[in-house]
């Protein structure tokens, strides 16, 4: 099988004690392909090479020379979309009309939008009065941060790669990216088009691994590492949080969710369980943005359960590219057995399973991919495990409401905060919940519809930070004041 590389200072490399591991598909869990597997050794090759390179032509070069380097890459990617597609279908198994819709094109939206940001984001200056009446002027100038760890997660893993590679190099720094061990491929694909269209070595670097002991844990405790950006569950962001601690790194986290979509009985009902059926159910359930928590205003309940679990039961299994398919595997089969636990937890606290619970009938090919069900649960209490807890799956458990207040209190119940979707046609209760919710974006009879110039970022325990438009240049640059006497 082929063996995908490490990508360091421009060259795709072998790991140096030959060290690898195997991609299964989430399709079928037959062997992909072979992964270099990087330690302590690949990491400070690769920030060595990141260093240098922030010394060198990427460090000196002008800004506008710069985006406009970011606007070829974007450029390029467009030009062998159909690569990335394909990459990011092998390793996920999600439908193409996914991949191709959203997440590839925001992964090339991402250097575009980015590149044209740093260009057209003032900084500040001040005028002041000095006792000899000359006065000062102060300015500030923006100023890379310097080296950038970067670790990206497989649920997304292009667009979320991107979102933070993007504006990072737009701000002038180097990066090194260790992607999720599930989703490499695009990752080392990016590293073609960086030689391609003359990004310099050791501006872009990827080093694939694990967590723990491996690529992950080294990257955040290198000296050479200036700051640490990373999506991924709570937990792993604490653990990060500890390493950056030496050393004095900045931390940008994107973590954990569980998310309350709210459905009111003005709402216009077919858009709502449309709405609600994208933010549970698209991707298989693993987005960090998606809904496992719904609550239904009373009137509507029955009615809303009934109609989602009809969609929920009409879903067509396949793969990527087969005509109608439209909900695709997990990502592994590790996943599987995690989400399937929960499934079973449900059960054994007292849910009532509407649909789903198990795993589908598939055709013989592929009956031995991470294939799971859409699941709905109703009658748990908000104590339950599988309402409290984070279960990164096509699940999701419907509660009835009478009031308003009441199901702010609900929604808020929880130690994550990330995002809510909110359905109604009452506009001024659209603003009070909205104001209401704690969480980082409230979508209005809406979901994943994102303006890259806005604020992203998580409450309580789903983040530490914001990214998008300037809040990305907030992270990713420091500002230096210069006062010049008159």
């Amino acid at each position: 099988m082929e063996t995908k590389l490490h990508f360091i200072d421009g060259q795709f490399v072998p790991s140096a004690d030959g060290a690898t591991f195997e991609k299964r598909s989430p399709l079928d869990n037959q062997p992909l392909y072979n992964i270099a597997k990087g330690g302590k050794a690949e990491i400070e090759r690769a920030t060595r090479a990141a260093r240098e390179a922030l010394r060198g032509e990427w460090g000196k070069m002008p800004q506008a020379k710069r985006s406009e380097m970011l606007h070829a890459v974007a450029d390029a990617i467009t030009r062998r979309f159909d690569e990335f597609v394909a990459a990011e279908e092998a390793d996920t198994g999600q439908p193409r009309h996914v991949i191709s819709h959203a997440f590839v094109p925001r992964g090339a939206a991402n250097f575009k939008v980015f590149a044209d940001v740093v260009k057209n984001v003032p900084t500040e200056s001040f005028r002041m009065d000095t006792l000899d009446s000359r006065g000062a002027v102060n300015y500030a100038v923006r100023k890379p941060k310097g080296v950038i760890g970067v670790i990206s997660p497989w649920n997304a893993p292009f667009l979320l790669m991107t979102w933070k590679v993007a504006p990072a190099l737009a701000c002038g720094n180097t990066v090194v990216v260790k992607p999720s061990e599930e989703t490499p491929a695009t990752a080392m694909l990016l590293g073609e088009i960086m030689n391609e269209v003359g990004i310099p070595p050791g501006v872009y670097n990827v080093v694939n691994g694990f967590g723990p002991d491996s690529a992950g844990e080294y990257l955040t405790r290198d000296d050479n590492v200036d700051a640490i950006t990373f999506t991924g569950e709570t937990g792993t962001g604490a653990a990060i949080m500890k390493a950056a601690a030496d050393g004095i790194r900045d931390v940008s986290f994107e973590l954990g969710g569980k998310n309350a979509g709210i459905v009111f009985a003005d709402a216009t009902f077919d858009d709502a369980v449309e709405g609600i059926f994208r933010s549970a159910f698209m991707n298989t359930g693993q987005v960090c943005l998606g809904t496992e928590r719904v609550y239904v205003e009373r009137p509507i309940f029955d009615k809303f359960v009934e109609a989602l679990k009809a969609k929920c039961e009409a879903v067509k299994y396949g793969r990527p590219g087969d005509a109608g398919a439209n909900y695709g595997p997990l990502i592994s089969q590790e996943h599987k057995t995690k989400v399937m636990s929960y499934y079973q937890k449900a059960v054994e606290e007292g849910a009532t399973v509407v649909t789903g619970g198990g795993v589908p009938e598939m055709e013989a090919a592929l009956k031995d991919g991470a294939w799971v069900q859409p699941t709905i649960w109703t009658n748990l209490p908000e104590t339950a495990t599988v309402v409290r807890e984070e279960i990164f799956g096509p699940c999701c458990h419907i509660r009835p409401f009478d009031e308003e207040d009441e199901v702010i209190t609900l929604a808020n119940a929880n130690r994550y905060g990330l995002s809510t979707t909110v359905w109604t046609n009452d506009l001024a209760r659209a603003h009070r919940v909205a104001d209401e919710i704690e969480v980082g974006i409230t979508w209005i009879n809406s979901w994943f519809l994102r303006d890259l110039r806005t604020a992203f970022g998580g409450s309580k325990q789903s983040g530490i930070g914001r990214e998008g438009g300037v809040h990305s240049l907030e992270f990713y640059s420091e500002l230096r004041n210069v006062c010049i006497k008159l």
